[in-house]
């Protein structure tokens, strides 16, 4: 067998690897950014629901992506079976591995809008509509040969392939939940429900910085040349100024320099980079990176005005970061790593590039937002509702969902009470609500 084959192999299912460790982040970075009572179900339901996407990825997903079709979907390679792919230049298992842990981001991206107050039947029936009907065209349409990858769209690792639509997807369930309890005031003014543990999204924004590099690096598909190199190069750059980004204008104008608002600066940095990092000089991926830092800390700011309760930033961090980081490629791609598409505004290549990416996030971000508030809606009047009691939010989704609470040893037990010879303890929860 080819060594070139077996090295690309490699190169690309460690980058599988390390975006399924995304998970991971994903798990630190929502249970972190939330309240205690609502922990073990939220690193709970996020392993379920990979599993749940894994299997309709597996079942249609793939085909519906990749397959032989048209320029809206493909229609043939259901139910994959291991077989190769003729002209690829790596292991066609290793390549379907590789997609389908891009698949489960999105999905996870997307349950970012339903946190703390949704139900665990509403997780499990989106997982699999929005792994089959919201995602595949998307991905299909940019990076299955599609109709926007014959316009020359231009993003490279899913700017707006994973981040825009799952971002999409979390904005359509925070306005059909609506905000959490206690979350605004009758004046509009909005509380700070602070997440309870900064230690947690820290670590998680570390691990997903780390597999952030089989995401950009590992979607070079190859090892020929080293490129994947470059790239993640880019993707460190754009990270480390999205942090700096974010903390400066934190600190000038709250006047102190804010902690999660630093965390999610690196993670814009990150996902603004995602689409451009193969396409972009080093100078422009560390001022995209910049650029995303700021926008994230107006954005945040903007939808919290509006009454949109993100409790995890999906919305500004993968949605205005992923529409930036998009629009980015269309001013800053070289002639010479244009591969795909045009050289950008800034390099000779004029307004063409530039009115692509704008195509593309304008199309996608409506398709995922409309089907996703539809499929929503639709499960709303179904199941009588998506979201669980307002007794049931208000003691957390960990016992209320589930029978037990992540922090266990935080629930302190009453005296015993004795009678009849019977013991019954009674316990009394003493989180954070």
């Amino acid at each position: 067998m080819d060594t070139t084959f077996l090295m690309n192999s490699m190169w690309v299912m460690i980058g599988a690897v390390l975006v399924i460790l995304m998970i991971g982040g994903f798990i630190l970075l929502e249970t972190g950014s939330t309240r205690m009572k609502n922990a073990g179900h939220i690193a709970g339901k996020t392993i379920l629901t990979f599993g749940i996407g894994s299997i309709m990825f597996w079942a249609v997903g793939y085909g519906f992506i990749f397959g032989e079709g048209n320029s809206l979907i493909g229609l043939s390679d259901f139910f994959y079976s291991g077989y190769e792919v003729e002209g690829l230049g790596l292991s066609g298992p290793v390549f379907f591995l590789f997609q389908l842990a891009f698949a489960g981001i999105s999905l996870t991206i997307a349950f970012g809008g339903f946190a703390e107050r949704a139900k665990l039947s509403a997780y499990l029936i989106f997982a699999v509509l929005f792994s089959i009907i919201v995602y595949p065209p998307i991905a299909h349409w940019i990076w299955g040969g599609g109709w926007l990858a014959e316009h020359g769209k231009q993003d490279f690792a899913g700017s707006t392939v994973v981040h825009l639509t799952g971002a999409m997807a979390a904005f359509a369930a925070t306005i059909i939940l609506k905000p959490r309890i206690g979350k605004y005031n009758k004046d509009g003014s909005a509380n700070n429900l602070a997440g309870h543990n900064q230690v947690f999204t820290a670590l998680s924004v570390l691990i997903l910085w780390v597999g952030w590099f089989g995401f950009n690096a590992g979607s070079t598909l190859s090892v020929d040349n080293a490129f994947f190199g470059f790239v993640a190069v880019n993707t460190n750059l754009a990270a480390g100024a999205g942090v700096i980004a974010a903390m400066t204008i934190s600190w000038i104008v709250l006047g102190k320099a804010d902690v999660p608002m630093m965390l999610n600066g690196a993670l814009a940095g990150l996902v603004a980079i995602t689409a451009s990092c193969a396409f972009v000089d080093t100078w422009a991926a560390v001022l995209i990176g910049f650029i995303a830092g700021i926008l994230v800390f107006f954005s945040i700011r903007f939808f919290e005005k509006k009454r949109i309760d993100d409790p995890i930033a999906a919305l500004s961090v993968h949605g205005t970061a992923g529409i930036w980081g998009t629009l980015s490629t269309g001013f800053f791609a070289t002639p010479e790593l244009a591969t795909v598409g045009q050289a950008g505004l800034f390099y000779g290549g004029g307004f063409h590039q530039l009115g692509v990416q704008a195509l593309g996030v304008i199309v996608c971000g409506a398709f995922a937002f409309i089907v996703s508030f539809i499929l929503l809606s639709i499960m709303k009047a179904l199941m009588n509702g998506l979201r669980v009691t307002e007794e049931e939010e208000i003691i957390g989704l960990d016992i209320s969902e589930h029978g037990s609470y992540g922090y266990p040893e935080m629930v302190k037990p009453k005296p015993i009470i004795e009678k009849k010879q019977k013991t019954a303890i009674q316990v009394e929860p003493k989180l954070n609500a």
